[in-house]
């Protein structure tokens, strides 16, 4: 079993960073000019605040378990292929 190939070209990560950028700075400039009180942008700033973080740790999260499940699939099937290699087929016991 190989690794599988992530390549992420310079064109993608760059359409991710400024759309993150651009969907962040747009939600705050909406967040900030609501006709509102001082208090309630306040709570909605923060709870925009709240949700990316909520975003990036449940990204990192996922890329972990993801990272965990190949690492052990890499060392089962290490011992398969160690299993497999001792074996013997024609070896007479006794």
């Amino acid at each position: 079993m190989t690794a599988p190939s992530v390549s992420t070209t310079p064109a993608f990560y760059a359409q991710a960073v400024v759309s993150f950028g651009l969907s962040l700075t747009s939600v705050a400039f909406g967040v900030f000019f609501l006709p509102v009180d001082g208090w309630v942008r306040a709570f909605l700033g923060i709870a925009m605040l709240y949700t990316v973080t909520s975003a990036f740790t449940l990204a990192k999260v996922i890329r972990d378990r993801q990272e965990d499940g190949y690492i052990a699939s890499r060392v089962d099937r290490a011992r398969l292929d160690k299993i497999l290699t001792d074996h013997d087929p024609f070896k007479v016991t006794g």
